[in-house]
């Protein structure tokens, strides 16, 4: 059974949605999941007045916190960040800085990667977002599974580098069929290529 590791930072609630789907998806694959956000690390009165951002942190809050062992314990991780300014938001780059340790003992190696994103606007960073993420897999000595254009979905959604979803600038744009339908071919890919390795 592949091990599923989907580790993500989501502020308003689109990344902890699209982590489900891919968990579902997995789990329809008869993967063993692990779907665990990083814990906020903004003061909860930052985001007081926002509702989107307050929902998400008190519907995740008690859930169990990614951790550098669910990486360990993975055949393969999907990660999930939103876009800042072409880039990671800080949550999650604070959750890849603390894993120096396990990457110097070769613990993050040889394991399949993929990612997703999203962002306010639909040229608003997403795809450098996942090159960046994908830089760091390769220090880690990790295996990227990008979804390329290897399916008919993906020349809808348009983005061969991982998954991305448009927030709209008032954040409010839920995920669509074809978000939710690259995000299952996204995990069906990254499962396969991580049993064949795992054999």
């Amino acid at each position: 059974m592949t091990k599923l590791a989907v580790i993500y930072y989501s502020a308003t609630g689109h990344g902890t949605t699209m982590a489900q789907v891919i968990g579902a998806a997995a789990e329809e694959l008869g993967a063993e999941v692990r779907v665990r956000h990083i814990a906020e690390t903004v003061d909860p009165s930052v985001f007081d007045g926002n509702p989107a951002w307050k929902a998400n942190y008190e519907a995740t809050a008690n859930l169990p916190a990614a951790t550098g062992d669910d990486i360990v314990w993975a055949d393969a991780v999907i990660f999930g960040s939103p876009t800042r300014f072409s880039n990671v938001a800080a949550p999650f780059q604070a959750f890849l800085d603390g894993l120096g340790g396990l990457w110097s003992q070769g613990k993050l190696a040889d394991k399949v990667y993929a990612a997703y994103t999203s962002s306010q606007t639909l040229h608003g960073g997403q795809e450098t977002t996942l090159q960046k993420i994908y830089q760091v897999v390769m220090h880690f000595g990790g295996i990227v599974v990008a979804p390329g254009f290897t399916d008919g979905s993906k020349f809808v959604d348009g983005n061969p580098y991982g998954v991305s979803h448009v927030t709209g600038p008032d954040n409010k744009q839920q995920i669509d069929e074809t978000t939710i339908t690259a995000l299952q071919h996204l995990t069906t890919r990254v499962i396969t290529l991580a049993a064949k390795l795992t054999a």
